[in-house]
């Protein structure tokens, strides 16, 4: 037999506990647009590619999220990480012209590509 939580703290805590464990787990779901009358956020907001970025994601407006999504399947597709060292992007001639130099960093590729969008 349990004993029932006797302090105001133990009761509130074993009533959020057993409210979880009814709960479903979260699921990842992907980004949808806005429902009518709402702003999209900025990773929604569909954006024209300059042509040399275009070269990569391909034609028409993009959201940002799904520039960078694409980019980087191009840089998995085309092997163009340091291999020893996995942060880094090793720019071919397509992306030479989007990052402006010859290797970029992970963290800073959103930079050059934000250049590149409007």
């Amino acid at each position: 037999m349990t004993k029932a939580p006797t302090t105001k703290a133990a009761k509130t805590k074993a009533a959020t506990s057993a409210a979880r464990k009814d709960e479903a787990p979260p699921h990842s779901t992907p980004v949808e647009t806005p429902k009518a009358g709402r702003k999209p956020n900025a990773l929604q907001q569909p954006l024209q590619p300059s042509p040399e970025l275009a070269a990569v994601v391909g034609e028409g407006t993009i959201a940002r999220g799904e520039v960078v999504s694409k980019v980087w399947e191009y840089i998995k597709a085309h092997h163009l990480q340091n291999p020893d060292d996995g942060r880094e992007i090793i720019a071919d001639d397509k992306l030479r012209r989007v990052f402006g130099k010859d290797w970029v960093t992970m963290f800073e590729m959103n930079k050059h590509l934000a250049q590149h969008l409007k």
